[in-house]
């Protein structure tokens, strides 16, 4: 029966928690509460210091309703709430609830104060808060803190923490507060707060007849505060954007219409600046009457969905119309449309620079302001520097222009938003700040804003864990053994370690020169090093088991490739390629037993085990990211992870999440699995991330409270973004050592460029405006010559005045001829095919379950391989009903009027213009020879 009571009171609490999380002031319960752990009321204090008391009354919930439950603990709470000034909560708890009229009165006044808040920041809170205290609208503990406030931060910060407050009173706070206003002469406030007012006449008729038909348990948050920690007071449709000081400082620029960068920690709210300056750009060039067009780029698919359902929308939906485009939207083949008919347009960088690629002129006129996300990519040859260019270039022709008396080209206004512009590889100051300065110039910014040192939030905890080598490897000896009998072989002689990043570098040019030569012995021996290099690096990160594995399906491929389909046909095996899979084989056995003895695993990936232990045990809700190389790394992380039961004991629920690109032969997830597992890991259905780099930058996830980084370190900037993933209270960022990573000594390098970063930044906002300038100006016209060289190299290399006969098509694997140019047609200028009768005998298909991808009009659900050697070509391709081998150039040697070419990975390396496919004359070709054959079968 008291289980059953208990049960019900829980589910009396979850119904109120939107409710009670408004009106619980934390400092004042949480010393009242004697069942909860001190070193829990620790975090939850910590929680309400960093992220507000909205979120840390959320956590005090959640402490009040954990299991097990000491006796007493419901009646313990609600006497809490009383004795700690909550006494409105306490009757919601006691179902001494309001009547619906006064709910929905109190609401108003809220809603109303929230509205008002620009104003009432200005009062003299010092006085206000006296009186306050006085009237009972305020603990003197809380008028403490609101004093100190306003010592540490100004009247403004103070009066923001006294209206928190005083709205957590039970009904009847308003009058009083009201009387406040009234005694401490301000007059203005008291009769903009009087029923008198517009504001409150129109809330009063909006929301007070249809919110009287409500009850507490539908009420959803609306006050928010651009960092998190604001105030989530009652229900609406929109809500309202309210900037802290420093927030407010940095837009301030861009207020007045100026390019800038706003450069702030990850987790300091830039997006929700980017949010508000949004707002403020299209109300006033609504009230002028002129033209209004917001773009909001990002650099990764997952990131539109983010900005759109998590800042833009949420606060502009019903002013203005905001629309969301990606790679995988159907909305992106009518672009122009969308643009057209909506004021915000969220999209991949990529999709805009088609739109204006395609444009006559006039079209990029149309936007007003451009938002770039991650603004530290608008350099070099990357798609946001490419959109800048044409701004640059206008700017430049808009001088001449003027100077001519004519009219300029109206130029959008430029935000760029980065949590670390990097120092570019640079080792001295001078050059840490021309590349900071040449990312101000590429933006056009007029300044670069960031927050006062003095104000960061605390650092992170940061940890790095060392690991010892193994004492023994008999798994990797065994490897290496494999290795060096296939290098006599192919008599190869190595000049660095094996598994090492240079010996794979060094393996990969082997192979490419062996291709060209035709020499095959040595191509394929090249081909099975890497794949033996590979299993080296994954028994040093993950589980022998994993290197044997992914060791022994190669050799499975390998073996179904010299399997044709029809019995009848006979695929060649070299001599080269039966030494290589006997060799397999006979060490196959020895391999598998060392495998599964954890006596050799590597140490790495026991202390890693032991991290991730240690943050699920010492945290009440942990949630974390372990960042790793690659993709099949990071695959099989996850699989160890869900097969060990420690982890599962202690509630880890893992997912993985990887690219989305091609380029690897790991199958890529799609921007819809993407999607889902990042939604799983934001509402705390999954705990534990493994992640490439995918995941690094702009993810939004304010529960994340630990970061690992296994065995991979890459630049400063990837380092900040990494550690800005943790954004809980009492986050933790490791650094866990593999073997031959040198992880450590580069996150050192990293931490020395971020201090030279931060300097850089200083150095540059000390410079007078004039001379900033001058640097800039300097920087762009290097720019915009520096384009027109490339650009002219660019049409020399893209004049493909080649004839296609000139260039001949032989397979990597055996170097047959296969084909020349002339029998190579394209699709949608894409996909290059050969549909010749010719070439139809010299390969086999094959079905690939992991290639079913349909898209418009095309489908994709084979490949094609060599008859001769089981080479891949490409896949077969469907293309309005007529199968279509599509071929991928990497797996040819390409020779051009005589001179082999190894390297080509892609179609526009290959300086031929083929002919566009004819589909009606090949359809009609493929008519006639079916009717040729139902003819002769007659």
């Amino acid at each position: 029966m008291e289980s059953e009571t208990d049960e019900m009171r829980e589910s009396l609490i979850d119904c109120l928690r939107p409710r009670l999380k408004e009106l619980i002031v934390v400092d004042r319960v949480l010393d009242l509460i004697d069942f909860i752990e001190n070193e829990q009321k620790e975090r939850i204090r910590q929680k309400a210091r960093n992220d507000g008391d909205i979120s840390a009354a959320d956590s005090l919930i959640n402490a009040v309703v954990q299991k097990p439950h000491t006796p007493g603990w419901f009646t313990a709470f609600v006497d809490a709430l009383n004795n700690g000034g909550c006494k409105f909560a306490a009757d919601y708890m006691q179902l001494n609830l309001p009547t619906p009229e006064v709910e929905a009165e109190n609401e108003n006044c809220v809603r109303f104060i929230h509205l008002l808040i620009p104003s009432l920041a200005d009062m003299g809170t010092d006085q206000v808060c006296a009186d306050c205290f006085s009237k009972g609208l305020l603990t003197i503990d809380e008028r403490d803190r609101i004093m100190a406030e306003i010592g540490n931060r100004g009247s403004r910060s103070g009066a923001r923490e006294l209206l928190r407050r005083i709205i957590k009173c039970p009904p009847g706070w308003y009058s009083t507060f009201l009387q406040v206003l009234k005694d401490t002469e301000h007059d203005v406030l008291y009769n903009e707060l009087t029923d008198t007012h517009p504001i409150h006449q129109i809330l009063s008729g909006r929301f007070g007849t249809q919110k009287s038909q409500q009850t507490f348990c539908d009420s959803e948050p609306l006050l928010s505060f651009a960092d998190g920690s604001a105030l989530e007071v009652a229900r609406s449709p929109e809500k309202e954007i309210i900037l802290r000081d420093y927030q407010m400082e940095v837009a301030g620029p861009a207020l007045e219409g100026k390019n800038i960068i706003v450069c702030l920690p990850t987790g300091s709210g830039k997006t929700r600046v980017a949010v508000y300056i949004t707002k403020e750009h299209l109300d006033r060039r609504k009230a002028e009457g002129k033209p209004r067009k917001v773009i909001v780029l990002v650099n990764k698919v997952p990131l539109v969905e983010q900005h759109y359902s998590a800042e833009f929308l949420p606060f502009l939906k019903n002013k203005y119309k905001v629309e969301r485009v990606s790679g995988d939207s159907q909305l992106k083949i009518s672009f122009t449309e969308i643009v057209k008919k909506n004021d915000i347009i969220i999209c991949t960088a990529q999709i805009l620079e088609n739109y204006l690629e395609r444009a006559n002129g006039g079209e990029d006129e149309d936007l007003t302001l451009i938002i770039i996300d991650e603004c530290h990519h608008t350099q070099k040859g990357g798609v946001y520097n490419h959109i800048m260019m044409r701004y640059l270039k206008q700017k430049h022709k808009n001088k001449r222009l003027i100077k001519e008396q004519k009219e300029p080209v109206p130029l959008p206004q430029i935000l760029g938003l980065t949590a670390s512009p990097g120092v570019g590889g640079a080792t001295k100051m001078e050059k840490a700040e021309e590349h900071i300065l040449r990312i101000c110039a590429n933006l056009d910014a007029s300044r670069i804003m960031t927050r006062s040192h003095e104000e960061f939030k605390k650092e992170q905890r940061k940890i790095i864990v060392s690991v010892e080598d193994r004492r023994e490897d008999p798994f990797g000896d065994v490897i290496k053994k494999i290795m060096t009998a296939i290098h006599n072989h192919a008599e190869l002689t190595p000049t660095c370690d094996l598994g090492s990043q240079n010996y794979e570098q060094w393996v990969v040019q082997k192979e490419r020169q062996a291709a060209k030569d035709e020499n095959q012995k040595v191509r394929v021996c090249a081909e099975h090093l890497r794949q033996y290099s590979e299993s080296l690096n994954l028994s040093n990160t993950i589980r022998m088991q994993d290197a044997f594995s992914f060791l022994n399906k190669y050799y499975e491929e390998e073996m179904k490739k010299k399997t044709a389909p029809e019995e009848e046909h006979k695929i060649q095996i070299t001599d080269t390629e039966r030494f290589l899979f006997n060799l397999f084989k006979d060490n196959k056995k020895e391999l598998e037993t060392l495998a599964k003895n954890p006596e050799y695993e590597n140490d790495s990936l026991s202390k890693l085990r032991t991290k991730i232990l240690h943050e699920f045990s010492s945290r009440d809700e942990a949630r974390g990211i372990v960042f790793i190389k690659t993709r099949r790394s990071a695959i099989a992380l996850n699989q160890w992870i869900q097969e060990n039961p420690k982890f599962a004991d202690i509630g880890v629920k893992s997912a993985y999440v990887i690219g989305g690109g091609d380029q690897s032969v790991v199958k890529p997830m799609t921007s819809a699995e993407q999607k889902d597992v990042l939604k799983k890991f934001g509402k705390g259905q999954v705990n534990l991330l493994i992640a490439t780099t995918v995941a690094e930058e702009g993810l939004d996830i304010p529960a994340c409270n630990f970061v690992i980084r296994y065995g991979l370190v890459t630049n400063e900037i990837a380092m900040i973004q990494a550690q800005g993933r943790g954004r809980a209270e009492d986050s933790s960022y490791t650094l866990v050592e593999v073997k031959n990573s040198g992880v450590a000594e580069k996150e050192c390098v990293n931490e020395y460029r971020k201090n030279m970063m931060n300097k850089a930044i200083q150095k540059i906002k000390l410079l007078n405006q004039a001379a900033y300038e001058k640097r800039i100006t300097e920087f762009q016209i290097q720019a915009i010559m520096e384009e027109k060289v490339r650009m002219t190299k660019k049409k020399q290399k893209d004049i493909k005045n080649e004839s296609p006969s000139n260039v001949k098509f032989s397979c990597r694997s055996c170097s047959e001829p296969i084909c020349t140019g002339d029998d190579i047609q394209i699709i949608e200028n894409m996909h290059r095919v050969n549909v010749t009768p010719q070439f139809r005998k010299l390969y086999i298909q094959r079905e690939n379950t992991t290639l079913q991808e349909r898209l418009l009009d095309y489908e994709t659900n084979g490949f094609i391989a060599c008859k001769n050697c089981g080479q891949r070509w490409g896949s077969m391709m469907m293309y309005k009903g007529i199968e279509c081998p599509c071929l991928d150039v990497k797996n040819f040697v390409v020779n051009l009027n005589g001179k082999k070419i190894s390297k080509c990975t892609k179609w526009n390396e290959v300086p031929i213009k083929f002919s566009a496919f004819d589909y009606a004359e090949h359809a009609s070709n493929m008519t006639m020879s079916d009717n040729s054959d139902d003819d002769e079968t007659m």
